[in-house]
């Protein structure tokens, strides 16, 4: 069975090598490798993360840079800069190994006319969309600066890739226990739902096509509290005339739920279609054996196991 990864991180390949000599690249200060944005293999050579991928039996990665690059907070030309120099390096990959990768853009968030430009720039190299953030220096995506972004994604049909960086929702309250990535991750990813849904973004941009980390994070659990919200809050029903469980197809989400009975109410809540495979590699908080995790899944028909292994990304990448 064919197995297609939307969430796997890369270490641009430039940076590496600016880090080796103990130089800054874009702004950004060497690591050591050894160390090198918290997991050294994202920056193996193609050959070795190929063998990787297949003791995992994934055949294709949908490469990504890593999240440490959004740097959202820094000056936006030297971003910019940047952002250019890691999509032409994923564009690269995807080109010399066309069978195994696949690739999303890296953007500069703060400035969105820019974000727009590298994202039609990088579409048109061949990529599929881009990863961010769930914020931008505090905003979230209901802001109307950032119209123009959805706008043109839509339009192009690129896929936005909604995956956390930095500090989440929980870090101010806790940084105890790895609360931040456990709890934040996916507390974050149910506010970037809401601030797309009780924003209008969805009605404005029905064709917009975002993919939810982390299984969508709290947002299939609480839906009914939202539902609510927009029931009796007059300032829940701003721009929406339809409660936000209305809005749960309109998203995907990768299916990196860590439990097969969260990922089994994932699918009721959202459909089937609407599920993807995705590992975060190669991280301490993927799925070890994530293909044979999905496949061992009793509560799942093969035609689920498929669909979510490679049949709904075929459709929405065009693998």
């Amino acid at each position: 069975m064919r197995t297609i990864d939307i969430h796997a991180h890369i270490t641009p390949e430039a940076y590496i090598a600016a880090s080796r000599r103990g130089e800054p690249w874009h702004g950004i200060q060497p690591e050591g490798v050894s160390n090198m944005n918290y997991n050294p293999r994202t920056t193996w050579t193609p050959q070795e993360r190929i063998a990787d991928m297949n003791s995992l039996g994934v055949d294709v990665q949908v490469l990504s840079t890593n999240a440490s690059f959004y740097n959202y907070d820094m000056d936006a030309s030297v971003v910019a800069a940047m952002a250019h120099d890691c999509n032409d390096y994923v564009a690269q990959l995807t080109k010399d190994h066309p069978d195994r990768f696949s690739g999303f853009a890296t953007l500069p968030m703060q400035d969105v006319a820019a974000s727009v430009a590298e994202l039609e720039r990088s579409m048109n190299m061949g990529l599929k969309g881009a990863m961010i953030g769930d914020q931008v220096n505090g905003k979230t995506f209901d802001e109307p600066e950032f119209m123009p972004l959805w706008k043109s994604a839509e339009a192009s049909g690129a896929v936005m890739l909604i995956h956390q960086g930095g500090n989440t929702i929980v870090s101010p309250r806790s940084n105890r226990y790895h609360l931040p990535n456990t709890i934040g991750n996916l507390a974050d990813r149910a506010v970037t739902f809401a601030s797309f849904v009780f924003g209008g973004v969805m009605d404005a941009c029905p064709g917009l096509r975002i993919c939810l980390c982390h299984g969508g994070g709290y947002t299939c659990y609480g839906i009914g509290r939202m539902d609510r919200g927009w029931q009796v809050r007059r300032e829940a029903r701003v721009h929406i005339t339809q409660p936000p469980s209305k809005y749960l197809d309109k998203f995907y989400y990768d299916c990196l739920t860590h439990s097969e009975e969260a990922l089994r109410y994932l699918i009721d809540s959202v459909g089937i279609d609407r599920v993807i495979f995705g590992t975060d590699w190669p991280f301490d908080m993927a799925t070890d054996w994530p293909v044979s995790w999905i496949l061992g899944m009793e509560s799942l028909t093969i035609e689920e196991k498929e669909a979510i292994l490679h049949g709904n990304l075929e459709k929405l990448l065009g693998l």
